[in-house]
């Protein structure tokens, strides 16, 4: 059961939909994947005006959650981003160091997790499969379409399970 004397939830991701990551995808490129210069180019990234505009707006009527699927080791860079760019406080949901489910799994899971004790009013993703399940589940979405679309991100998102 949901609480409802709290403010519903405003839940957010990050990368493309928040955080531009178009500079560091050259990372991605080669096989195997440089996955420590992709999450170590992550500080740099610009925001996404579209994105920030909709966090700072719905931070007015909701609490702002962010969940992402960038690795637990990634925290302390996350955080040093949301609050240089003047991000709204929220908890940040991290996949674990080891986790490589695709993002949609991990994701809805934390979702669900969410919706036990408090009213999700809104997700806002960029990746297509995370918010079909996330609509099947019965979460209203967002689809965060302001990013240049990356087809290795997406690859990577659903079959490696690192971000």
């Amino acid at each position: 059961m949901t609480d409802s004397s709290r403010r519903p939830l405003a839940v957010f991701d990050l990368d493309n939909t928040l955080a531009d990551t178009a500079h560091r995808q050259h990372f991605l490129d080669a096989k195997p994947r440089d996955w420590a210069g992709f999450f170590a180019a992550a500080p740099a990234d610009p925001p996404l005006a579209e994105g920030v505009a909709l966090v700072v707006d719905s931070a007015r009527t909701c609490e702002v959650v962010y969940l992402t699927g960038r690795p637990e080791r990634c925290r302390r860079d996350t955080l040093d981003w949301l609050a240089a760019h003047g991000l709204p406080e929220g908890p940040v949901h991290m996949r674990g160091n080891a986790d490589r489910r695709p993002a949609r799994f991990a994701k809805l899971e934390i979702l669900r997790r969410l919706a036990q004790d408090r009213e999700i009013r809104v997700l806002v993703d960029d990746d297509e499969l995370v918010c079909d399940d996330a609509e099947r589940a019965g979460f209203t979405v967002v689809r965060a379409r302001w990013a240049a679309k990356s087809e290795v991100l997406q690859e990577v998102q659903e079959r490696e399970g690192r971000t």
